[in-house]
């Protein structure tokens, strides 16, 4: 089969804009070697395109900085105005483990201690009883790179947005109650977004 010169030239924008696109995502999942802990790449053929970092239409009556979590569609939404918002993939907690309704970003913290909370030491002692004094910040930390706590009217819910070393759980509902992303994503996340900032937690 051969393409004519004019079919070249018709379709090669295409091409290139698709080339284009693929290398935009990788570069957003590249390595980090400015964290004190640095992060691999993440493997993009292992992450379903819907479930990575993209700005996309949204529309709500959500100002902008509202963060939107879509817990049965495994989504979150940071509200940019104008019709937009920047759209993460997210793993979420298993059923009867969840938040739902209002809350806020009490507070933020790089590369967190990660404590489990009484409920879950009773569920599972055998594997978190150990770590009931916190498990310092690092890279086999199950909180990642960014946590960002959830409160409702000055008090702690136990809820978080977090990051994961467990990207491949991304989609999945398998947490204890709190919204996971990629590291990647919920640095780029954190850093859009201030203590104060208002989120919702839409459940199914």
């Amino acid at each position: 089969m051969t393409i004519s010169r004019r079919g070249l030239l018709l379709g090669l924008p295409l091409f290139l804009a698709g080339c284009q696109a693929g290398t935009n995502q990788q570069a957003l999942y590249g390595d980090v070697t400015t964290e004190p802990y640095p992060l691999k790449k993440v493997p993009l053929e292992k992450i379903k395109p819907e479930l990575r970092r993209q700005e996309v239409a949204y529309e709500t009556t959500h100002p902008a900085g509202t963060v939107v979590v879509d817990t049965p569609a495994r989504r979150l939404y940071y509200v940019m105005g104008g019709g937009r918002a920047m759209r993460y993939g997210i793993g979420v907690g298993r059923e009867g483990l969840a938040i739902a309704g209002n809350a806020y970003v009490g507070r933020k913290a790089e590369w967190p201690t990660w404590t489990p909370t009484p409920n879950m030491i009773r569920r599972d002692p055998e594997k978190n009883l150990k770590y009931a004094g916190g498990l310092p910040g690092g890279p086999n930390n199950p909180l990642g790179a960014r946590a960002m706590y959830l409160y409702r009217g000055g008090n702690d819910t136990m809820f978080r947005i977090h990051g994961t070393n467990q990207p491949w759980s991304i989609g999945q509902a398998m947490s204890s109650g709190c919204v996971r992303m990629m590291n990647h994503d919920v640095i780029d996340l954190a850093a859009r977004v201030p203590v104060g900032t208002k989120v919702i937690v839409k459940q199914a």
